[in-house]
Parts: structure tokens; C-alpha cells; sequence
């Protein structure tokens, strides 16, 4: 039985654009279907030149057309969309980005234009990593947590909001800048997590001299710009300390929950308790307190309690919230950071991992919020 071109068209429906997560046919990217016997050509239309995951949709292409009876070969060739073809494609996917221009900034907006987290519509659970000081491990917390949630099947994005000590991209192992469709940024992708950070524009080597209005409009373009796509998750790493990028953040998505991350030295949670009294005074809901470098196991089985102990259970009671775990503190936890192979995903029997994906389901199970039917909205 000879094969058709409608067939071609329906075998090649579930594949998906890698980096939009849609399907192909969907988006317009099959352009021509020829066939001649059992030699299938399909024209795909990139959505940029230069398409970074080429191979990848050339892969998956194939692999789906090939599958089919009556196919023998299968001749993939590729052209771009316009820059007419994109900018539909970024109306169709996330809107327009002057539709809202000239309104006044309030909650849950930056520069007049709505921020899709801050909707009571939206189903996305937006954590803030927060912590009093630098070096208690905030960001390797940030990195881990967020794969951990993505090995339960969750969809997951981080917004890397440290400006001046960015370090996600470097954790996650991302080695690729964000696509631009029009004006819309379409983040990179490492272990099933999206990720934006200040890594991404300027040089990793270079510091980042800019007064707040440059750093609030980079913020707000994180989260208006970006095409996140509706996320379960979207994980924050914020910088550390109660700063006015920690108030912006908040006053932009007021509807976030914080974490606390602390070591178990007694002082440290006294500095980290500040994020707390940060949170309460722009009325976010600390959720939880999350202990680094709890302890070290030794060759001999032993625990060494390096920084002290009971600093998370202090700080969890004092503002009254869960100790949600503790981290211990192993080399192959600050190696992996540094390579961009988080414990979570290449060590996922280590005694690190499995704390974080302890953290991960309490977070994703325990302090789910409960919601309600609401005939307006239509949500749960």
C-alpha cells in the first residue's frame, strides 16, 4: 500500500518543535510533502535561520515519517519563516506585546504590561529562593530543586534574578543562548528545565555595572518577553539579602511563595531569618526553610557536623514554617555545579540527590495550595 500525503501530515503531527513544544504541523513548519514510490521529501520551515536544534527536528522527522508503511527513504530539506511568518507565530504563542502599553505599572505588572504569573488564572506555583547572605549553597538549592520537580513530571522554569552573581546557566550545563522569534525569547532547555538569566547577555567574566531601572526593565523582560509557556513551576533565584530586586520581584509576582535557604550554623539563620521579615513586610507567604551543608559523611560512615548544627530547625520555628530537609555537604554536589552536571540528575542514588527530591515532594505534595472551584475562571 503506497503511502500519501495525508499520511505523512498525520504521522508527522505529534512531533513537536523542540524548543516550542508544539507540533510541527501546528506551526505551520511543514511546508511541502512530495512523494515518489517509497521516497518520501519533506520541506520544514525553521523557525530561525541558523536553528540551533536542527539536527534534533531533522531527527525527529525522519524517525516519525520513516516509521511509516510503504516508506523506504525519507529526504528532509529546510527554509526559514519570514519575518512577517514569526511575528504571526509570536501573536499566536504569546501575544502582543503593546496590547497593554500605556496602562500605569501596579502589582503584578512591569511597565503596563500584565505579568502571566501574577493572573489569579494561572496555574503556575512561582517559588522564590531566597537567603540572608551569600555562600550558603542558594543557588545549587535553586538548580537541584527545580530538576528534582521536573523528574515528577513536572514542567519547570527557572528565572536566574541573581544579576550580579548569576550562575544557573553554568549549573544547569546550558551552553546555548535563548532564540529570539521576534520579540519573543524562547529559553534554553537542560535536564527538562527552561531556564533566563543575565548569563545569557553579558560575558561570564564581566561584572554587571548597572543602576536599578536597568536591572528592574531586564527583570521585567524576564518575565514578560520570555515565553514560558505556562510552567507547573517557575523557580527564582534571587539574589541574596533583602534588596530592591528581591521587592520588585515580589511586588511583581504576589502570588509567589518564599524559601529560606540557611546553613546549620546558629548566626547564618539569623542573617536568613531577614528574608523572612523581607517576605512578611511585602506580604509573600514563606512556605519553607531549606538547610545547606547539613553535614559530612566520612569514609568511615560518620556524620561531621562541619558548621554546627540546628540552625534550619531554629529559623523554621522562629518564623514558623517547615524545615523541609537538609542538604549534607558533598563534594560531587559543588563539582557538578561547577561542570553542569546537577547531582540530582547524574548521581540520582547520592545522599544530596535524594534530599532534594525529599524537598521536592513535600513542596510539590505537601504545600500544594488548595484551590477551590471558581465557575469565573474556570480552575480548580
Amino acid at each position: 500500500m503506497s503511502v500519501t500525503e495525508a499520511d505523512v501530515i498525520e504521522a508527522l503531527r505529534p512531533v513537536e518543535d523542540p524548543e516550542l513544544h508544539r507540533s510541527i504541523v501546528e506551526l505551520d513548519m511543514v511546508r511541502t510533502v512530495s512523494i515518489d514510490g517509497g521516497a518520501v521529501s519533506v520541506l520544514v520551515a525553521l523557525t530561525i535561520p541558523g536553528c540551533p536544534l536542527k539536527n534534533e527536528i531533522q531527527r525527529r522527522v525522519t524517525e516519525a515519517v520513516g516509521a511509516l508503511d510503504g516508506v523506504d527513504t525519507v529526504a528532509l530539506d529546510f527554509t526559514s519563516m519570514t519575518d512577517e511568518e514569526r511575528a504571526a507565530l509570536r501573536e499566536r504563542l504569546h501575544g502582543d506585546p503593546s496590547a497593554t502599553a500605556g496602562s500605569q505599572p501596579a502589582h503584578g505588572h512591569a511597565e503596563g504590561r500584565a505579568i502571566p504569573f501574577a493572573d489569579p488564572s494561572s496555574r503556575t506555583r512561582v517559588l522564590l529562593i531566597a537567603s540572608g547572605k551569600g555562600g550558603v549553597g542558594k543557588s545549587s538549592v535553586t538548580a537541584n530543586l527545580a530538576i528534582a520537580l521536573a523528574q515528577r513530571g513536572k514542567r519547570v522554569a527557572v528565572v536566574d534574578a541573581d544579576v550580579w552573581g548569576f550562575s544557573i546557566p553554568r549549573m544547569l550545563g546550558v551552553e546555548r543562548p535563548p532564540v529570539l522569534i521576534d520579540q519573543m525569547i524562547v529559553p534554553p532547555e537542560a535536564y527538562g528545565v527552561t531556564c533566563i538569566s543575565m548569563g545569557f547577555f553579558v560575558q561570564e567574566d564581566q561584572p554587571v555595572i548597572w543602576r536599578g531601572p536597568m536591572l528592574h526593565k531586564a527583570l521585567e523582560q524576564f518575565l514578560t518577553d520570555v515565553y514560558w509557556d505556562e510552567p507547573d513551576y517557575l523557580v527564582v533565584d534571587l539574589p541574596p539579602g533583602t534588596g530592591d530586586i528581591s521587592i520588585s520581584l515580589a511586588q511583581f509576582l504576589p502570588r509567589s511563595e518564599l524559601y529560606v535557604v540557611t546553613t546549620p550554623q546558629p548566626a547564618a539563620q539569623k542573617v536568613a531569618q531577614r528574608a523572612a521579615f523581607m517576605a512578611e513586610k511585602v506580604r509573600l507567604d514563606t512556605k519553607g526553610v531549606i538547610e545547606n551543608m547539613s553535614w559530612f559523611t566520612g569514609d568511615d560512615g560518620a556524620r561531621y557536623e562541619i558548621f554546627g548544627s540546628g540552625g534550619g530547625e531554629e529559623l523554621a520555628e522562629r518564623i514558623d514554617v517547615p524545615l523541609l530537609g537538609k542538604v549534607p555537604l558533598v563534594p560531587a554536589l559543588r563539582e557538578g555545579g561547577d561542570a553542569g552536571r546537577p547531582i540530582v540528575a547524574v548521581d540520582p542514588d547520592s545522599e544530596a540527590a535524594a534530599a532534594f527530591r525529599a524537598i521536592a515532594e513535600r513542596v510539590d505534595v505537601e504545600l500544594a495550595p488548595t484551590r477551590r472551584f471558581n465557575p469565573e475562571l474556570k480552575i480548580l
